[in-house]
């Protein structure tokens, strides 16, 4: 049988929507979704496989300007992603002015070898930038004296305006395949130790949005399987004594909402009841310590 297939880059400056584009075009959640600037910190691969063939999206950190290790290792993966695949996507917030991360990679694009598509995305905001940001690309293309031809879609991962289009655009210049690049029936191969840390996470940014995000990170240390039951111990790890107590948060209410909100999305992505055994661990610097970053996968194979 001949599918069309493709590896798809998504890039762009941080929180400007990459995540849930990824959710919106592969029909499950593969990303956690937060307000947070730099919430991704590692390649996600999220597969949408139909009748046409396979896509799988390569949901990158945001390009940002790095502090410390973890900075500059999320920067060196997402200008990676953008180098190794068939095709490259540019998610831009459109709801806001024209960022230097955004002419960034726009300048990055201008020569890169793969099929470029640019999506304005958060369409559904006013105002909306979209005329800035074609200026933007004619001015860097005569700058560069470069004629670069580039895909232009106006849509909302957030309520779907869109990623139709998006997606029969990918499948039109995907290459002709006789077999997947992965089984049918999976959405990711993101390891799962990964994905609940990610979780962990997510409900963890949900309470302290204004207080310390960046300085938290989720460790799973061990499953135990026992039959459908997964009993998950994890480490969060913080900078301070002072960050442990907002962790715990008064009366150790912020620490039991994210056991309560994230063994429910446990349980559901991997079919199973999963019971949470929450730790917080002072690390001071963790952010530079190169073992535990590659303990938290953010350093080597995964």
């Amino acid at each position: 049988m001949s599918y069309r297939c493709a590896m798809v880059g998504i890039v762009g400056r941080t929180n400007s929507g990459k995540s849930t584009v990824v959710n919106r075009l592969v029909g499950e959640k593969v990303s956690i979704v937060t307000p947070v600037v730099q919430t991704t910190r590692t390649t996600i691969r999220g597969i949408f496989t139909d009748q046409r063939g396979q896509i799988v999206f390569l949901d990158t950190p945001g390009l940002h300007k790095a502090e410390g290790e973890l900075g500059t290792l999320m920067n060196r993966q997402a200008r990676q992603a953008a180098a190794n695949v068939d095709i490259v996507v540019l998610v831009i917030d459109a709801s806001s002015e024209p960022q230097l991360e955004d002419d960034g990679w726009m300048r990055r694009l201008a020569f890169a070898e793969q099929p470029v598509l640019i999506l304005l995305n958060k369409a559904d905001r006013k105002p909306f930038y979209e005329a800035d940001y074609r200026i933007l690309w004619n001015d860097i293309c005569r700058e560069k004296e470069v004629a670069r031809e580039v895909g232009w879609f106006v849509g909302s991962a957030s309520n779907g305006q869109g990623m139709e289009e998006l997606t029969q655009e990918l499948f039109k210049l995907a290459l002709p395949s006789e077999a997947l690049l992965y089984p049918e029936d999976i959405v990711t191969d993101y390891p799962r130790r990964l994905a609940i840390a990610d979780t962990i996470r997510e409900k963890l940014f949900a309470k302290l949005y204004d207080e310390l995000p960046h300085e938290i990170a989720v460790r799973v240390d061990h499953i135990e399987e026992s039959g459908k039951t997964w009993g998950i111990s994890a480490t969060i790890l913080v900078n301070s004594p002072s960050q442990k107590g907002i962790v715990v948060g008064h009366k150790g209410r912020t620490i039991r909402y994210v056991k309560r909100t994230a063994e429910p999305e446990i349980s559901e992505m991997f079919d199973v009841d999963a019971q949470l055994d929450l730790w917080i661990k002072v690390e001071k610097n963790w952010m530079k310590n190169f073992f535990l970053l590659r303990q938290l996968g953010y350093i080597g194979d995964r």
